[in-house]
């Protein structure tokens, strides 16, 4: 029988199992005791939240990397290829590793159905073991109670920014999400709250579970001045650079991870040093992310999907005004809300360019239902509908001037096609 490529492999895992996503931890840890049941690493720390959780966690890895730690980093949804969701010391994992990891998954299964993504986890996972990595960064899929990646017990958490998303599952207030994400908190171990305020919800079940919680705003603090900030805590201070990643939440998410790294001193030293270099140096793509062109209008890519996000992003392009217009390509998940996310962004925005993403997800918005909601919120906008993100982002930059830009947003499938159409540019 021929060997399943990584490409045969993605096939098959998207049509064994009926529902894209069945949250719940049962059937992933019975294969993963199946497998063994290894530890990962010798220290994980997991992250949740609603937005942040992967710049946390390209701090996290690059603050470990400066510090001589060898790192295994577990990230969802990928961009461009599947292979950026498992990174072993900085490095996409190649088609190889995957490739074995899904043949012993199988293995194990037998009769047990798994999703699309509970196999990727078990995959990283199962990679980790084999790499001999110091530290294992798990990134929370969904929610965080009942998502795959809990079914290991983390050394430190850290939750994020908490927001109304994916509410179908999670609930439908601040509230109900923070206990949902509280889950992925243990006993007696470090659960970093990064945000100044987050929803009681997560507090309330911080304390029943009896977590270590170290909060923003008194456990720790960030201070800006004019060339830099610095994190304080306790009688700890450092003096860091501006994150290369730009948007001003991004101090937040580099100050929850170093409160992850002092709650684990003891075991992982303390290294102001690569701190320093760690948050001038983590990069992660289509956040905010720049892609000038000498010449032509500049295209900012940004994976924005909610209404936190937006505003975010909204701030951002006030604060940075461009010299011309500011065009939009957007597009849309079915279960998104268009209205919270087009809002916040109406004044920035001089033309919107709606793309279609049904042919890209099932659960993606046609043209004419994501030009419907975006005028119910915004009646008076201006808003032209294509086919594609591709076909959006060719119509925005045969229309932009020099000085004018375009910006991407709206969901991972945006940010994935306009970066893949701008490298095949060049």
């Amino acid at each position: 029988m021929k060997k399943r490529s990584l490409a045969d492999w993605l096939d098959y895992q998207q049509r064994i199992h009926p529902r894209s996503i069945e949250l719940g931890l049962e059937r992933v840890a019975e294969v993963w005791r199946r497998m063994g049941e290894l530890r990962p690493a010798p220290i994980v720390i997991t992250v949740g939240g609603t937005n942040g959780k992967g710049s946390t966690v390209a701090f996290l890895e690059a603050m470990l990397a400066v510090d001589g730690k060898r790192t295994g980093a577990y990230t969802s949804p990928h961009l461009l290829r599947y292979n950026e969701r498992v990174r072993v010391a900085g490095a996409d994992v190649g088609d190889a590793a995957l490739v074995d990891a899904f043949e012993r998954i199988e293995a194990a299964r037998a009769e047990i159905a798994l999703t699309y993504f509970e196999f990727g986890t078990l995959a990283a996972l199962w990679i980790f073991v084999q790499s001999g990595i110091d530290i294992a960064l798990l990134e929370v899929g969904l929610g965080g109670r009942l998502d795959a990646v809990n079914i290991i017990d983390a050394d430190a958490t850290a939750v994020t920014s908490i927001d109304l998303d994916h509410q179908d599952w999670l609930g439908n207030d601040r509230d109900s999400i923070g206990r949902e994400k509280a889950g992925i908190f243990r006993a007696g171990r470090p659960a970093i709250i990064g945000a100044d305020e987050p929803p009681q919800g997560l507090l309330d079940e911080a304390d029943r579970i009896g977590a270590d919680v170290l909060r923003a705003g008194s456990d720790f603090r960030v201070l800006r001045g004019e060339s830099g900030w610095q994190w304080r805590s306790a009688g700890t201070l450092v003096d860091l650079p501006w994150p290369s990643l730009v948007a001003p939440c991004q101090i937040d998410n580099a100050a929850a991870a170093i409160m992850a790294l002092h709650a684990l001193r003891d075991r992982l030293g303390w290294n102001p040093r690569a701190l320093v270099d760690g948050v001038r140096d983590a990069r992660i793509a289509a956040r905010l992310q720049r892609l000038p062109i000498p010449g032509q209008a500049e295209v900012i890519v940004d994976v924005a999907h909610n209404p936190q996000a937006a505003r975010v992003l909204a701030q951002w392009l006030a604060s940075n005004p461009a010299a011309g217009h500011t065009l939009a390509v957007f597009g849309a998940l079915d279960d998104k809300d268009v209205a919270g996310i087009v809002a916040p962004l109406q004044s920035q925005v001089d033309a919107w360019l709606l793309a279609a993403l049904d042919s890209l997800s099932p659960r993606g918005l046609a043209a004419a239902p994501l030009q419907a909601r975006v005028h119910a919120a915004v009646p008076s906008v201006a808003a032209s509908t294509h086919g594609d993100p591709r076909a959006a982002l060719a119509a925005a930059r045969s229309q932009a001037r020099p000085g004018d830009r375009i910006v991407a947003f709206g969901s991972f499938y945006v940010a994935a096609e306009v970066l893949a159409a701008m490298d095949a540019r060049g």
